[in-house]
């Protein structure tokens, strides 16, 4: 049996893409955040048109691609509008673990162990390492509808990950449906909350590259993964994200590659080995 399965294989490359969110991000501060997710998720939605007729899902799970990908970007930028972005990045990190822990509790036919806990607590640990890496973490009651908002966007990804597969099966195609669906409701929530704003030449460049790559092709990658793999397993390498964002940041001027990446590195790499040992 081969050490990296199609599952595995497909996990890590959306996590790869999700890594370079970050430092993508930063070439496009000043575009309004429900602007930027719109017409990132319609031009991943656009990549998906060689597969249109995969689209034709029923409505509900139509619903539920949106309630993943639009519901949860709402929320993180709502949240991000609402509190610091180094504690509403922290709470929004819990959705792998949620991932593991809900498991047993979505799926059928699958129970968690004391290794898939263990798995999950090691990768969140490595995961708050690198979020915290330059600070401390304050929770004020004055920021608290953005924390309960980061909190929702966790578990609204965790259970929309689960979730695609309690529904009928189908093609992971169809996740270009539930992009461009979920652009055009962004583009709506633009409208309605933020300024009007005229996006300049050089940033329509770097939506696209954050279109075809973090918010396009890796929902089709992730998609792929949890129709192969053990989600246990899967939510546990998802850790790896911040510290693959911190890395690319620090490699291109954005930040610091310290003493806390390493450590997180050895944590992570530790929980995403015990779910994975676990489902073989």
């Amino acid at each position: 049996m081969p050490t990296l399965s199609t599952s595995t294989l497909c996990a890590l490359a959306a996590i790869l893409l999700w890594g370079s969110l970050a430092l993508i991000s930063v070439r496009l501060s000043s575009v309004p955040p429900f602007l930027l997710v719109g017409v990132a998720l319609c031009i991943g939605g656009l990549c998906g048109l060689p597969r249109w007729r995969d689209w034709r899902i029923p409505g509900k799970t139509l619903l539920l691609g949106c309630y993943g990908l639009f519901g949860y970007h709402f929320c993180l930028f709502l949240a991000l509008r609402y509190a610091p972005a180094l504690e509403a990045n922290l709470i929004n990190y819990l959705w792998p673990l949620l991932i593991v822990l809900l498991s047993p509790l979505i799926l059928p036919n699958m129970r968690l162990t004391g290794r898939h806990v263990l798995g999950g607590l090691l990768g969140l640990s490595g995961c708050v390492l690198i979020v915290l890496g330059k600070g401390v973490v304050s929770l004020g009651s004055q920021h608290l509808l953005g924390y309960v908002l980061a909190a929702i966007a966790a578990v609204m990804w965790a259970t929309y990950s689960l979730l695609t597969q309690r529904v009928p099966p189908f093609p992971t195609g169809a996740v270009g449906g539930f992009c461009m669906a979920s652009g055009l409701l962004s583009l709506l929530a633009h409208a309605a909350l933020e300024p009007a704003y005229r996006i300049g030449a050089a940033e329509w460049a770097w939506l696209g590259l954050l279109g075809m790559g973090p918010m396009g092709a890796a929902f089709f990658l992730w998609d792929a993964a949890l129709k192969r793999g053990d989600a246990r397993a899967i939510g546990t390498l998802a850790y790896l994200t911040p510290l693959l964002s911190t890395g690319l940041l620090a490699a291109f001027g954005g930040g610091q590659f310290g003493w806390q990446a390493a450590v997180a590195l050895c944590l992570i790499l530790a929980g995403a080995w015990l779910g994975n040992r676990t489902a073989a």
